[in-house]
């Protein structure tokens, strides 16, 4: 039964994309490549990457999987960058190395994702808003303000999620950066709570095992905290930008365009939705 139900959920997710035709050309498109991509890293015996492929393929299913949960529609606009957000950090980011091939894409996603997931804050409150059967009512500044903590709060959880990959797995999510000067108090040989300053770092020498190996990284390696730190500042970036924009949509009344296609509709009762017969 369970098998049958969940063979129900794609089956309805491929029929609804088929009532998106622009949403369906993107999806395809993505889906195709994604194909092509794990089949070529399988051939390569690259097995990490295959999982990470079929992973991409169930994420791209996600937001009309949600949608038929919910029962909501979302805006195409919407639908449409969460799948290249998913593709973007999963196939170009991860399996093409765009990470380290292009600085500036980690920073792109992580401010993307701190509006969207301000637009999905804000979307939550604004449903349960206009439920009837919830008491909720907040002013457009309390959803402005419920929508910027959610994205943030996400933002956060990633990073915990990202030190933990790196500390058990050693993966390094929490990309390194290249420092030329350092301050801390554990130099201080009073061992007191003076922060003694190095400058003009050139490179660094590591001993592991009674051999010294030179990093010949130009500078000192910062492991991760300056990473997470812009990680989360772009995000708050992001997750502004939209609580502007959420709130002015509230207080328009709904009547901003933009706004309206980044924030989900709940279907009415009687509504199409597209779902499957269990």
């Amino acid at each position: 039964m369970a098998r049958k139900k969940k063979r129900n959920v794609f089956a309805w997710a491929d029929q609804a994309l088929r009532k998106k035709h622009t949403v369906a050309a993107v999806y395809v498109f993505l889906r195709f490549f994604v194909i092509a991509v794990m089949v070529a890293q399988f051939f390569n015996g690259n097995f990490e990457n295959v999982f990470l492929c079929v992973l991409t393929l169930v994420l791209l299913l996600l937001p009309t999987i949600v949608e038929r949960s919910l029962q909501i529609d979302l805006p195409n606009t919407l639908e449409i960058i969460i799948m290249l957000f998913i593709f973007a950090a999963e196939i170009l980011g991860e399996i093409r190395s765009f990470y380290t091939t292009f600085p500036g894409w980690d920073t792109m996603l992580h401010t993307l994702n701190g509006f969207l997931c301000a637009a999905i804050g804000f979307s939550l409150v604004d449903m349960l808003n206009r439920n009837e059967r919830f008491s909720l009512s907040l002013s457009p500044t309390f959803m402005a303000i419920v929508a910027f903590c959610f994205s943030m709060t996400i933002g956060v959880l990633w990073e915990f999620f990202e030190c933990g990959m790196d500390q058990l797995f050693l993966l390094d999510m929490q990309k390194d950066t290249v420092t030329h000067a350092i301050s801390s108090v554990m130099l201080d040989p009073t061992g007191g709570n003076t922060p003694m300053i190095i400058r003009d770092i050139t490179d660094v020498i590591v001993v592991a095992g009674g051999e010294e190996i030179p990093l010949g990284l130009g500078g000192y390696l910062d492991v991760g905290l300056l990473d997470t730190m812009k990680d989360l500042a772009v995000n708050f970036v992001g997750a502004v930008v939209f609580s502007f924009i959420g709130y002015f949509y509230v207080k328009s009344r709904g009547k901003g365009r933009f706004a309206r296609r980044f924030i989900p509709r709940v279907l009415e009762e009687g509504e199409e939705n597209h779902a499957p017969k269990e």
